[in-house]
């Protein structure tokens, strides 16, 4: 059955954090100003497909890239959106300097998340001594909202199944984690040393991450477009074998039409997400990256479109001529 998203009035543990859930991307002008108004419509687009949740300043959200008081409105905004349809949200908290990621998740628990995300300190690698150091200051200050760890494969730090368990063990408001997955010897330790974490995996991975025990996905395929991502997520739990075969088709799309962005023409992560969502024709932004990215052209989109047409089963409903 699908997962029905909790109460977005609670924090969230590590059982309430299942499914699909939707990122947040950045409507930027042309000028590099944020255009809220085409946030508000996007945060409220988002809502109306009805995914598991809705997340905010992961790689896609350009955390990286914004001033404080950016911030402020932005999250003002979703945990208002979000807190008004009943929709579990997460606010991304991370910043490569530990102190101004602090500060931040100081200010975002007084919006009532159900729970903050965060990256590792980003500039020298810390030790694992250093990690537990970090998560147990920032748990000190979360109190009741809970910690999800966004570790992702450029992270200077790769954390293992092992480490996120001693993790866990050493900070119990650790109650997810957001990782790139891996081989089956990979989630055979998850399994093993990874118990009373949220594992979210990448979006185009998903059925085989949910096959062997993965919880859910902070979508790319969700930003290719939120319904499919949620028929797809739906499908893994009625009929596996073809909800793999849908994997397939999803990563043969990607194979063909995204990673050349990134490995041909090195094109950051957050510049494909954003071209996905134009791909998909749903958001209300456009695939422009803020100073001083690359944005991929627009012109690209509509033979993407047509791959996706042509290759991910329900997308030409979806997405008509």
């Amino acid at each position: 059955m699908p997962v029905e998203p909790p109460s977005a009035t609670r924090p969230l543990e590590a059982a309430d954090i299942r499914g699909t859930w939707a990122t947040l991307m950045l409507p930027i002008n042309a000028d590099d100003s944020i255009d809220y108004k085409r946030l508000e419509k996007e945060i409220d687009r988002v809502i109306g497909f009805g995914v598991n949740g809705l997340y905010s300043n992961g790689t896609a959200g350009e955390f990286y890239n914004q001033t404080e008081s950016e911030f402020r409105r932005i999250h003002r905004l979703l945990a208002h959106r979000c807190r008004e349809a009943g929709l579990p949200f997460q606010i991304g908290v991370s910043h490569m300097s530990p102190w101004i990621s602090l500060n931040r998740l100081k200010w975002a628990i007084r919006q009532e998340p159900g729970a903050v995300q965060l990256i590792l300190p980003d500039w020298f690698p810390p030790t694992e001594a250093e990690i537990i150091s970090f998560l147990k200051k920032m748990a000190a200050v979360s109190a009741d909202v809970r910690i999800v760890l966004y570790n992702p494969p450029h992270a200077k730090v790769r954390l293992t199944p092992g480490q996120f368990g001693r993790l866990k063990d050493a900070v119990p408001q650790l109650v997810g984690v957001k990782v790139a997955g891996g081989d089956a010897v990979w989630y055979e330790q998850m399994r093993e040393h990874m118990a009373g974490l949220s594992v979210f995996v990448p979006g185009h991975r998903l059925a085989t991450g949910f096959r062997e025990g993965a919880h859910g996905s902070y979508s790319n395929v969700a930003c290719l477009h939120p319904q499919l991502a949620l028929d797809w997520y739906h499908l893994m739990q009625t009929d596996l074998p073809q909800a793999l075969e849908w994997e397939q088709r999803i990563q043969q799309f990607m194979t063909d039409y995204i990673v050349p962005y990134i490995l041909d023409q090195k094109y950051a992560d957050p510049a494909c997400d954003k071209f996905l969502a134009a791909v998909g024709g749903w958001s209300s932004g456009d695939c422009r990256m803020r100073w001083p990215y690359r944005s991929i052209p627009a012109t690209g989109v509509a033979e993407a479109r047509a791959g996706a047409r042509a290759l991910i089963p329900t997308f030409s409903t979806l997405v008509p001529e």
